[in-house]
């Protein structure tokens, strides 16, 4: 049993660091199982957040690395994401559990040096909504 809540929880993890992942798959496993629904929600949503914790931990630093040859982003691209963000602040990260530049999002809020502890709010609010989410969803289905 508790080696099932940790597989959600690395799972979740994953999913929010920039490594492709999909947490949602092991969270319906469990919810069909029968497993705590709240539980679970608790266990992905501090695993995903956590996660992009490690993603603002990267943008947070990552700059210090963007004149070497092996570095991934182009500085046009940096500014066009700093630009962006500026444009539409910090609560886009209530945003941060999307599919599709929400792992993006986490790292440029940590090279716009976002709160951590307003980061965290924010993006927990967002991912755990999600999961929520799910957990209806499986009831409907």
């Amino acid at each position: 049993m508790l080696t099932s809540y940790l597989v959600l929880f690395f799972s979740a993890f994953l999913a929010a660091t920039i490594l492709p992942f999909y947490s949602e798959v092991v969270l319906f496993a469990l919810l069909r199982a029968e497993y705590e629904p709240v539980a679970l929600v608790l266990v992905a949503s501090v695993g995903n957040t956590l996660g992009a914790v490690v993603n603002w931990y990267l943008g947070r630093f990552i700059l210090h690395f963007q004149h070497r040859r092996w570095f991934y982003f182009k500085p046009d691209q940096v500014v066009k994401a700093q630009h962006w963000f500026n444009r539409y602040g910090f609560w886009t990260l209530l945003l941060a559990w999307l599919p599709i530049g929400g792992d993006a999002l986490t790292v440029v809020a940590g090279i716009m040096r976002v709160r951590l502890w307003l980061f965290i709010v924010l993006v927990a609010v967002g991912k755990t909504a999600r999961y929520v989410s799910i957990v209806f969803l499986n009831e409907w289905i």
